[in-house]
């Protein structure tokens, strides 16, 4: 039995992120699919349960320092960050990965044609992100910040456009798994961001940002959907909406 009590491996990353390390060495999903239960995403990925929880266990009574508690965080606080750090990461970084990726196909296209497979896929998702983050910053954050200060301010909202926060939530969800699902692909077509033998330094350093572009998108992920929208769903069932 899974006897850490939480009902998902979002709710335990969410908890303590250093056992974020041991879902991703183990190939969990702890963002995009990190709705399941520890149990179901053993099982789905083939891994023995108690050998996971024995690790997290380790890490979550390791004596290190731990990652920022931003389950602590106040919710409008969160947003800002998550806006100011991630938002803007992917915002510089897409454009210099489009440039680098496009010089890669030009160069190296020939002998090695998966590179334009990876530079379509990333295109797509930096069109993809672009649209995404405009979403939640003109529309759903927005309306999250305005229920923070309505309960603040002990008053009603009206109801907005899309009826209730769980519809863009929904929706914002759904684009995360587009996401997680796409760089998958790039992952698997640069063999783990693994550059060939006979790469230039230029295709090394582009393999190293998709790895770490792929890395700040899973946490990006990991505190929208495991932190952020479970309390904005919470925070909104806390008033009325007229």
């Amino acid at each position: 039995m899974n006897d850490i009590a939480y009902p998902t491996v979002g709710a335990i990353v969410a908890d303590d992120f250093r056992t974020a390390a041991v879902f991703s060495k183990y190939g969990i999903d702890f963002c995009c699919k990190g709705h399941r239960s520890l149990d179901e995403a053993c099982a789905k990925k083939g891994v023995d349960l108690q050998e996971v929880l024995a690790e997290v266990h380790s890490v979550m009574n390791a004596h290190t320092q731990p990652e920022i508690d931003f389950k602590s965080w106040p919710l409008d606080l969160l947003i800002d960050y998550i806006e100011k750090t991630h938002h803007r990461y992917v915002t510089d970084k897409s454009q210099t990965l489009l440039f680098y990726l496009d010089k890669l196909c030009k160069v190296h296209g020939q002998r090695h044609p998966e590179l334009l497979e990876i530079a379509l896929h990333f295109k797509i998702t930096a069109t993809e992100l672009a649209q995404h983050m405009k979403k939640e910053e003109l529309i759903l954050f927005p309306f999250i910040k305005k229920m923070i200060s309505a309960l603040n301010e002990k008053q009603t909202i009206e109801q907005p456009h899309f009826l209730t926060v769980k519809n863009p939530i929904a929706q914002m969800r759904d684009e995360h798994d587009n996401e997680g699902t796409r760089f998958g692909i790039i992952a698997q077509l640069t063999n783990q961001y693994t550059p060939p033998t006979d790469a230039c330094e230029t295709y090394r350093v582009t393999f190293a940002m998709l790895s770490d572009f792929e890395q700040d998108l899973h946490k990006h992920i990991h505190l929208e959907n495991n932190i952020v929208f479970p309390k904005a769903v919470e925070l909104e069932s806390r008033f009325a909406i007229v």
